[in-house]
């Protein structure tokens, strides 16, 4: 009965060390971003393109022929935070993150990343500096904010050149940026703004800056922010009588603007790339989203898309190297969600196409046709 008993907790033994060696052969990658907070619903986006991704992966044989292991990390759009998470991905050796969200965190997570040796790819920071200072790990798979601004700037340009506007922004490194990016466009084509003021993330109060649009007759105003501000200041522009035209930019693409804002958000504007669940590309994945029960909508198929180039890349350097997978992104063309996508030497995708929306009394939106823009 001893040699039985034995011989059984050797078999065990065994079996839960092969599973244990099996286990440690899963590649642990992340994603990161607002998982709480004021910006969460766009760190489920991000969330929600993360999961299915490595779960196709995954179903397809994997990376290298393991399975990915999907952290999730929350930096609440707060630097400090995003910094104390990406240092945890880097002393876990995770090859690559999908993340961060905020531009705020984005950049000083970057750092961090070089350091420990890990590819960082972002499905939503926009402020150019995120890729222009020459790190060699930094990628998105977005457009950026002097891109951005000269689309919402255009269309200023065409419709308010004559009338009294106002850019605003809450002082991050999003907002302001993407703020100072639309006022230079502008006044390089000869357009002075009417009034340009900051506010602080967080605020609820904006009754004093609403005056100063009545008090200065303002048609037109350009919010560089996040969309929890923006809905407020276009609902109490509204409680004060003023009826200026509300615009923003991708931040304000999130469904919770519309749900802040109510009928008030009908007509507000905001700048975003052509929607990519109509992109032919997204055909296959967008069904198995909705078979989820879940809507790919904002930055939902942007993570998804991190996803896919990275594992892309890792089978066509058969290494999870980061520098490796890194030069070879910058050397290659990637089949993604959003279509074929490849790469400046900085790490900026070389397909720019924001667009301008218009959301309507439901609070849907809808791409502007070209003449309207």
């Amino acid at each position: 009965m001893k040699f039985a008993l034995r011989g059984y907790c050797l078999a065990l033994g065994a079996s839960l060390a092969l599973s244990g060696a099996a286990m440690a052969q899963d590649i642990s990658v992340a994603v990161v971003g607002p998982m709480t907070g004021s910006e969460a619903s766009f760190g489920q986006q991000f969330k929600n393109g993360a999961e299915l991704a490595v779960a196709d992966i995954n179903a397809a044989g994997g990376v290298l022929g393991k399975k990915l292991k999907l952290e999730i990390g929350d930096d609440a759009c707060d630097p400090k935070q995003a910094v104390s998470v990406a240092e945890k991905m880097a002393s876990m050796k995770i090859p690559f993150v999908d993340g961060h969200f905020c531009s705020s965190t984005s950049i000083p997570a970057s750092d961090s990343y070089a350091e420990g040796n890990v590819l960082q790819i972002t499905p939503g920071s926009t402020n150019p500096l995120y890729t222009e200072r020459g790190l060699w790990n930094t990628f998105r798979v977005c457009g950026r904010d002097d891109q951005q601004g000269m689309v919402a700037a255009a269309y200023i340009i065409k419709n308010y050149k004559t009338k009294n506007v106002a850019i605003i922004h809450d002082k991050t490194t999003y907002g302001k940026g993407l703020a100072d990016e639309t006022k230079n466009a502008i006044n390089a084509a000869g357009v002075k703004e009417k009034l340009y003021e900051a506010y602080t993330k967080g605020d609820k109060d904006f009754a004093a800056l609403v005056s100063r649009f009545k008090k200065e007759n303002i048609d037109f105003v350009y919010v560089g922010g996040y969309y929890a501000e923006a809905a407020l200041i276009l609902r109490q522009m509204r409680e004060q009588g003023v009826n200026a035209v509300l615009m923003g930019g991708d931040a304000l693409v999130d469904k919770q603007f519309a749900a802040i804002a109510g009928p008030l958000a009908e007509g507000s504007l905001f700048t975003f790339s052509p929607d990519p669940r109509k992109k032919p590309s997204a055909a296959a994945t967008l069904k198995k989203f909705k078979d989820k029960g879940i809507d790919p909508d904002g930055y939902t198929l942007y993570s998804y898309a991190a996803f896919q180039i990275w594992s892309q890349a890792v089978a066509r350097a058969q290494s999870t190297d980061a520098k490796k997978v890194a030069a070879t992104i910058k050397a290659g063309k990637w089949d993604t969600v959003l279509g074929n996508i490849s790469y400046t030497p900085k790490g900026d995708i070389t397909l720019i196409d924001y667009v301008v929306y218009r959301r309507d009394k439901d609070g849907n939106y809808a791409e502007l046709p070209a003449a309207g823009q």
